[in-house]
């Protein structure tokens, strides 16, 4: 089978690469992350762009919702569950548009800046940490 043959990677496709890339985290990082629940979405919800100003679908490669653990207290209700999003569709279009890492890679850097957040890590400290990597 050749490139040209293949279809586009399903959500279940995305599902696989996510959990791979997820268990190749070291270790300490995935017992950090606790049971935070990993979902694959083609986009984000109407709800979640216009919550985030952000008119554009294909903008948005990630999300992560829930409270972060330098935010959660032992008094607080449990929250409802962490989650990571990935959406298929943008990671995709960024695949297609940069051509420089392959599909697997990507995924796995938008799940690792996601649960960046849920360490309570800011979008500047997580740059910042790319940056010096």
């Amino acid at each position: 089978m050749t490139h040209t043959d293949r279809p586009a990677p399903t959500l279940d496709d995305f599902a696989l690469l996510a959990r791979r890339a997820f268990e190749n985290l070291p270790s300490t990082f995935r017992d950090l992350s606790g049971d935070v629940i990993i979902r694959v979405d083609d986009f984000a919800s109407d709800e979640v762009l216009d919550e985030m100003d952000i008119e554009d679908p294909f903008e948005l490669t990630g999300l992560y919702q829930g409270v972060d653990l330098a935010h959660r207290s032992v008094l607080d209700p449990h929250p409802h569950p962490s989650m990571v999003f990935l959406y298929r569709r943008p990671i995709l279009d960024e695949w297609c548009e940069r051509g420089d890492v392959s599909l697997g890679e990507l995924i796995s850097h938008v799940l690792v800046h996601e649960i960046g957040h849920h360490f309570g890590l800011s979008d500047d400290d997580i740059h910042r940490i790319e940056d010096q990597a």
